[in-house]
């Protein structure tokens, strides 16, 4: 049994599947490292990242995938569900192993997998660049906080860039404790410890710019209006617009009856 740690990231990942093969031991589990628990029965392997060795390994990757099978494989390292690590692995080891192109080969489980994985974090990535809310601060920094099911938000980034290029923006994930900061001209990945009240989806009235909650107020009035009693259709709605995506939306928020 092979137990093998890595950093959490992509690279760190890539740089696991490089040693097992240099070793020629194929892990039985792969875990981050602040996350394992050493195995009685087998011997752990702590891996750490190496650009150099992930770079090879993608690019082994690239001779034997199309450019849509390496973003479903990214995006299923994004989806963080357990044993991803180990999906991932059990893919690129089957992608090395044959000269045919596996990516139609379903009765290959990993395959099949992957392409479910990586639907569902595509999906995530739609809903939060739709649903995303930003609030103005008193510093007029442009401000939201999400937290998706899964680790979209280096996925969404690039989207914001293009709509907000023209003022300073934050978006925080707040399951994951880290945040996208967009200066006008560059955005940066920040590692945040923020408090739990911090978290919120909401910032405190305090730290927000005087006219915030008037623009909060016009959206929701324009909401109302946009609204149709007569093809009002709850479940087609909740369909649309889970409950769970409620909170970054100004029109679901309680009203402001000053």
């Amino acid at each position: 049994m092979h137990l093998y740690t890595y950093d959490g990231s992509f690279e760190g990942l890539l740089t696991v599947v490089f040693e097992a093969y240099e070793r020629k031991a194929w892990p039985t589990a792969i875990e981050q490292e602040h996350l394992a628990q050493p195995s009685m029965f087998g011997e752990t392997v702590a891996v750490p990242a190496d650009e150099e060795k992930a770079q090879r390994v993608w690019q082994g990757l690239q001779k034997r995938l199309s450019v849509g099978a390496l973003k479903e494989l990214y995006h299923t390292y994004l989806w963080e569900q357990p044993g991803f690590e180990q999906l991932i692995f059990d893919y690129i080891r089957l992608a090395f192993g044959t000269k045919e192109n596996i990516e139609g080969n379903y009765a290959a489980p990993c395959v099949l997998q992957v392409q479910q994985a990586a639907k569902q974090v595509h999906r995530e990535k739609h809903r939060m660049e739709a649903f995303v809310r930003f609030q103005k601060t008193a510093d007029d920094l442009f401000y939201a906080t999400v937290s998706p099911d899964f680790n979209v938000l280096p996925l969404i980034v690039r989207h914001f860039e293009k709509r907000y290029a023209d003022q300073r923006w934050a978006i925080y994930d707040t399951r994951r404790r880290y945040g996208a900061y967009y200066d006008l001209h560059n955005t940066a990945m920040v590692n945040l410890e923020l408090a739990p009240q911090q978290r919120q989806a909401t910032l405190p009235h305090a730290a927000l710019d005087a006219e915030e909650d008037k623009y909060r107020q016009l959206w929701q009035v324009y909401f109302d209006h946009v609204n149709i009693p007569e093809r009002k259709n709850p479940k087609l709605h909740l369909r649309h617009v889970p409950k769970r995506y409620w909170k970054y939306l100004s029109e679901k928020q309680p009203r402001n009856l000053r």
